[in-house]
């Protein structure tokens, strides 16, 4: 069976995927993790018979923001966290907007420039994890 990532209104599954890699794996504070813009987001979701990964998207003006980024241990190293970006990208590409922006996890800074992104900034804590800002051009 292959991974299918699309589009999903099931707020509540993105959570519990985030809440497992985040807050159980990563040790993330509820209150760091659940924020108010999951209503006006785009949830995309990456499945293969069970969900096994998350991205959420936001519009900012011609920016298209990914954030949220989660694939569960057990399915890591197989492209999964690739495709949901690649799918984000695609979907943002279609709307016409400029350009694509990402708080990366500073270990996940290769994985993100392998993808086109590009680093900017200086590294932030963001949820007592080192980070740091991205941008893509469209």
């Amino acid at each position: 069976m292959a991974v299918t990532i699309a589009e999903t209104r099931d707020i509540a599954l993105c959570r519990r995927l985030r809440r497992i890699v985040f807050i159980e794996e990563q040790g993330v504070s509820e209150a760091d993790e659940l924020d108010d813009l999951d209503p006006v987001a785009i949830h995309l979701l990456a499945e293969e018979g069970a969900p096994l990964g998350s991205a959420r998207l936001l519009v900012l003006g011609d920016t298209g923001k990914i954030g949220r980024v989660c694939v569960l241990a057990e399915a890591r190293g197989r492209g999964i966290g690739a495709a949901l970006i690649r799918a984000a990208v695609a979907r943002f590409r279609d709307m016409g907007l400029a350009r694509v922006i990402l708080g990366a996890q500073v270990h996940a800074l290769g994985f993100y420039e392998a993808l086109g992104f590009e680093a900017l900034g200086e590294v932030y804590d963001d949820a007592g994890i080192p980070h740091r800002d991205m941008v893509l051009r469209l």
